[in-house]
């Protein structure tokens, strides 16, 4: 919800816009009546003002309620999405190995949208409904008690019968739709994204048909939903009809009420139906802000698990950040560590100690813990044991901080959808042009630049349009301008093909300064004299 201070003009432009459209249409009928009995002008002046009156200030107020209401909830949303961020960023990147790309997307974006409507839908429309309805029975009660009570059991009964039926026929419907969508957009972002491995194996028109099949149940969903709402609007017209009718019939005996004050009681209630009709749509639209809310509440934990480093600064009267720069060595001694949710650590009593300058090998199968102490290493996991860096505890430091002295070039390298440029500018954006192309002389990819035409060319989303190697290129080129004193390389020549391997890692080392201590971690062995040593990690334990 939106700060009172700001919730408030729109909902108070929203009771006077729906009371000043009771309010036409009551003067309205009291008017036509009693002209039709041809009295004096001075009689309906007063009449002939309130109806251009209310006119002008249902209009005035419609517009101001769309204002300001919308005003404070896109305000609002604008807050929950970057609140909503600042919580995901702590989690990134262990902490949503579990998590589909699909449901963060769809809780970012799909369900935080559908939380704007709590203000708008819900509770703005209920408010102005109740004050409107609770208003018009009272106004009726001084025409006629006995139209106001059958207003008001009408009223009641249309809440209860069109609530009820929009949770037996929608509800179901409803809560699905958040499901469903995520569903749909994990499928498209997988198909998308493999397209190639799946054309490769045949297995393409299988995911397309899984696409078509949830998007047909989202359809399915989205017209059930529909269709509740159309039959509690279909009850609140019954019930406005029965209230008219009601009416007539308690207070419409001969005598009993003049014609202006009857045309009143019997056409009010159409009014007020008509700003009733929200009540159940706002009873819909509060199920479908629930189940976004919970899910969002399930991909996005306000806890990060106790396996991930919490972001933060460092602790008071600690040792200072070490930055980037100068040589630095690490030291592990009896390290574990485990992934979140993982039955058993990936890591147990590690011993690793790194010299400044140094080139050391980690080799293992997969599952052997080689992932792991890399993003022990960047402080991405949290561990136990001792972890030194230049001397220095690294529970004394900030996570960031260590992010300074030590670089991460994943098997996967992260491109963003820019020119080359910017992709390099992110690590140093002091950078000259001259800056940029001679680090990428360093990693080896000048004749490739000047192929694509300089640094303008664009990478691709997620390095589409470049290599395996190329973007491993680019990765190291990022690290080295940025200057990390340890550099650790995770599975470089995945996907590269043999005799390209060699080369890459040979060019990938040689780019490396002297002074850099380099993790190199691998689960094949690399060209004689390319490292200074090798550690083999076994089942989360270095074998001796």
């Amino acid at each position: 919800m939106p700060p009172l201070r700001r919730f408030w003009p729109g909902a108070a432009s929203g009771f006077l816009s729906e009371a000043s459209a009771v309010a036409l249409l009551a003067v309205s009928a009291w008017l036509i009546v009693r002209a039709s009995e041809q009295p004096i002008l001075l009689a309906i002046s007063v009449a002939v003002v309130g109806v251009r009156l209310f006119a002008l200030t249902r209009a005035v107020f419609r517009y101001t309620d769309r204002l300001a209401g919308h005003d404070a909830a896109l305000r609002q949303l604008a807050t929950t999405r970057s609140d909503l961020l600042r919580r995901l960023i702590p989690l990134a990147p262990d902490g949503l190995g579990r998590t589909r790309r699909g449901s963060v997307l769809g809780a970012l974006v799909d369900d935080v949208d559908e939380l704007q409507n709590l203000p708008l839908r819900v509770v703005q429309p209920l408010t102005a409904s109740a004050l409107v309805a609770l208003g018009a029975v009272v106004f009726v009660a001084t025409v006629s008690w006995t139209a106001a009570l059958t207003l008001l059991a009408c009223l009641v009964a249309a809440g209860v019968a069109a609530t009820l039926w929009g949770w037996a026929l929608g509800a179901r419907a409803e809560r699905a739709l958040a499901p469903l969508r995520a569903r749909l957009a994990d499928q498209v972002l997988d198909h998308l994204g493999s397209l190639d491995v799946l054309a490769a194996y045949g297995a393409e028109a299988e995911s397309r048909e899984r696409i078509r099949e949830t998007d047909a149940l989202l359809r399915r969903a989205v017209v059930r939903r529909a269709g509740a709402q159309a039959g509690t609007a279909a009850v609140v017209s019954l019930l406005a009809g029965a209230a008219s009718i009601l009416a007539v019939v308690t207070a419409g005996a001969p005598g009993a009420l003049p014609g202006p004050s009857l045309a009143v009681v019997v056409l009010v209630p159409l009014a007020v139906f008509d700003v009733f009709a929200s009540v159940p749509l706002a009873a819909s639209a509060w199920r479908q802000v629930r189940a976004s809310a919970q899910r969002i509440a399930v991909s996005l934990p306000e806890a990060a698990p106790p396996e991930i480093v919490a972001a933060g600064p460092a602790p008071t009267g600690v040792a200072p950040a070490l930055g980037a720069g100068p040589a630095a060595g690490l030291r592990l001694r009896g390290v574990s560590a485990r992934w979140p949710a993982a039955a058993r650590p990936a890591l147990r009593d590690v011993d690793l100690h790194v010299r400044p300058g140094e080139r050391v090998l980690v080799v293992g199968s997969s599952g052997a813990g080689k992932s792991t102490l890399a993003h022990v290493l960047v402080r991405f996991l949290e561990h136990t044991g001792s972890y030194e860096i230049g001397g220095v505890p690294v529970r004394q430091l900030a996570a960031d901080d260590v992010r300074l002295s030590v670089g991460l070039c994943e098997q996967h390298p992260m491109l963003f959808d820019e020119d080359i440029r910017q992709n390099l500018l992110f690590a140093r954006d002091t950078a000259s042009d001259a800056d940029l192309v001679a680090v990428l002389e360093r990693v080896g990819l000048g004749p490739w630049l000047a192929e694509r035409g300089g640094l303008d060319a664009r990478v691709g989303e997620r390095g589409a349009l470049v290599s395996g190697g190329q973007a491993q290129r680019i990765a190291l080129a990022r690290a080295l301008l940025r200057g990390f004193p340890v550099l650790v390389l995770d599975e470089p020549t995945a996907g590269v093909d043999v005799e390209a391997s060699d080369r890459l890692l040979a060019d990938l080392l040689g780019a490396v300064g002297p002074e850099q201590a380099v993790v190199l971690i691998s689960h094949v062995g690399v060209p004689g004299g390319a490292v200074d040593r090798v550690v083999r990690l076994a089942d989360g334990r270095v074998l001796d």
